[in-house]
């Protein structure tokens, strides 16, 4: 069974020659498909590549398009995905709103739509155009219906982290993920019919079919469905190594964010500050935690304190910091510059080879 999204993609990038005529239009500029679904990128293979004519130079663009992007916080996950593909790159989509079109030319991620809205940057070639409006486009969103839900995204995260659970009996997994033994169902009924996941749970001959997106697709839906309703607070502290001597283990607490980044790889300097507090310990851990660093609540703090949403062993060389994928997810959703670079290091290290192999 081919994926939804894959077979909206596979269609979209069908239509690049009518965005490249659009682009003609708005800008003048001459531009051809070189070739589809190619093998030029390093790591991971482009949907596209495309070349732009302008003062008589060739500029080629390896594509990844997308059937729909009208969110801000799925940016950085997209700008981490592009650097990957190791040379210039261009976001393709039906559709990009002036407000995703200015975040893109912040992030420097080149865009095409279908309208003729571009940006495009390079030696002798600069383009920004936004605000041409779409005539009878459609698209779809990746993780629609049940794919998108905090039920499914508290699922998939724990299959993830553990492949095992995908022929476990339902019981492990509602321990796991914390969710009604009733979803459980429901979220392979999804999977199964997306083609993300094949196989019988009673047979216990489950596999993932496409891991690969199955992350990309959580990565992206995470900021979005399920992190809001972590119940997000904010603090501040007076001293800003506060954090160096804190102990989190014993609180049920771990680092996210850029404090497990930089204990991950040694390459950051921590600003912000992200903590996954387990529930189960109740409000005696967060009022210990906050006496005891003398933080104080603050809607712009740079600390900020969630619900830890799973139950999976930690793992015992970094038994403080939550797992590598949301690691990486917390650092692609900030939208900062230096720690998407950070992110694409983890993935390279503790996630693309841990997806090959499931």
């Amino acid at each position: 069974m081919l994926n939804t999204t894959l077979y909206e993609e596979r269609r979209l990038i069908g239509e690049l020659g009518r965005a490249l005529d659009a682009l003609k239009r708005t800008t003048g500029l001459e531009g051809r498909v070189v070739a589809q679904e190619t093998d030029i990128g390093k790591d991971h293979r482009p949907d596209a590549l495309i070349e732009i004519q302008a003062d008589g130079q060739q500029h080629r663009y390896l594509v990844e398009a997308k059937t729909r992007v009208d969110r801000l916080a799925p940016l950085g996950h997209l700008k981490a995905r592009l650097d990957l593909l190791g040379e210039r790159h261009l976001l393709f989509a039906p559709y990009i709103t002036t407000t995703i079109a200015k975040q893109c030319r912040d992030l420097n991620i080149a865009f095409l739509d279908m309208a003729g809205n571009a940006y495009l940057q390079a030696p002798g070639l600069f383009v920004f155009i936004t605000g041409e409006k779409p005539e009878g486009l459609t698209a779809t969103i990746m993780g629609t219906g049940r794919g998108g839900t905090a039920t499914t995204l508290r699922v998939v995260f724990v299959l993830l982290c553990k492949p095992g659970l995908l022929n476990a009996p339902y019981r492990d997994i509602v321990d796991a993920a914390g969710v009604a033994l009733g979803a459980v169902g429901w979220v392979f009924f999804d999977l199964e019919g997306r083609g993300l996941v094949a196989g019988k749970q009673r047979k216990r001959n489950r596999r993932f079919l496409e891991p690969v997106r199955l992350f990309d697709e959580w990565v992206t839906n995470y900021p979005i469905k399920l992190r809001p309703k972590l119940n997000p607070q904010r603090f501040a502290a007076q001293n800003p190594d506060w954090w160096k001597q804190a102990t989190l283990t014993n609180l049920g607490a771990y680092w996210g964010g850029e404090v497990a980044a930089a204990r991950l790889t040694d390459y950051l300097k921590p600003e912000t500050f992200t903590i996954y507090l387990d529930t189960q310990k109740g409000r005696d851990a967060l009022t210990q935690l906050v006496a005891t660093h003398r933080l104080r609540a603050d809607p712009q703090g740079k600390i900020e304190i969630l619900d830890k949403f799973w139950n999976l062993a930690a793992d015992p060389e970094h038994p403080e910091i939550v797992p590598p994928i949301l690691v990486y997810t917390d650092l692609v959703a900030s939208l900062n510059p230096r720690n998407l670079e950070v992110a694409n290091l983890i993935r390279e290290r503790y996630i693309d080879n841990a997806l090959r192999q499931i």
